[in-house]
């Protein structure tokens, strides 16, 4: 961004979800990794950086308070996602409904096992996060889904081509009107 002289100083963000009960300095909190690996290297001010807080002594209202952050900053314009392997996006499990809203959900044992990776073992993975709703997720006005891998193949087949269903939470991005896959030559692998 600087060679190109990018200001991200009119910006305003948003994070998809939240680990419940990690503090913000642990470095697999999202506060963390959005920090180290792109705040603290632009301008963005950080009045404009929201993310949910998964230590919030009231977590229903963390969540009231985040939609209402995102409603009064006039909504969300590019809303950058991944694809878990279930078809997740943030961390709508299956069987979340298309129109919820921010909350706090219990992580699937499959997400908890994906994410292991990043912690010393499964036991450290927190079993709940703050997620957007897909509700609020589909409210954006412009929507990038980013995959790569072999891995993410079903799970991206299913979201494009298969029947609309909470059973794939992914499914749902059939029905926004501007939205982009970028996925590699493994992940399209089904399509």
């Amino acid at each position: 961004h600087r060679e190109e002289g990018l200001s991200f100083s009119r910006v305003t963000t948003f994070n998809l979800d939240e680990y419940v009960g990690l503090p913000p300095d642990h470095p697999q909190s999202y506060h963390y990794y959005m920090f180290h690996n792109l705040f603290d290297h632009v301008d963005v001010r950080r009045e404009n950086v929201h993310i949910p807080d998964g230590m919030a002594e009231n977590l229903d209202e963390e969540c009231r308070r985040y939609e209402e952050a995102i409603k009064e900053a006039g909504g969300i314009d590019l809303q950058l996602l991944g694809i878990g392997r279930n078809g997740h996006i943030g961390f709508n499990e299956p069987g979340s409904p298309f129109d919820s809203r921010t909350r706090v959900v219990k992580l699937s044992e499959q997400t908890r096992k994906d994410n292991a990776r990043f912690f010393n073992s499964i036991d450290e993975v927190p079993t709940h996060a703050i997620t957007m709703g897909i509700g609020t997720i589909m409210e954006a006005r412009r929507i990038i889904l980013i995959a790569s891998g072999e891995a993410k193949a079903e799970a991206i087949a299913k979201a494009v081509k298969g029947p609309k269903t909470v059973d794939v939470p992914a499914s749902a991005l059939q029905d926004h009107p501007d939205c982009l896959f970028i996925i590699d030559k493994e992940a399209a692998s089904l399509l």
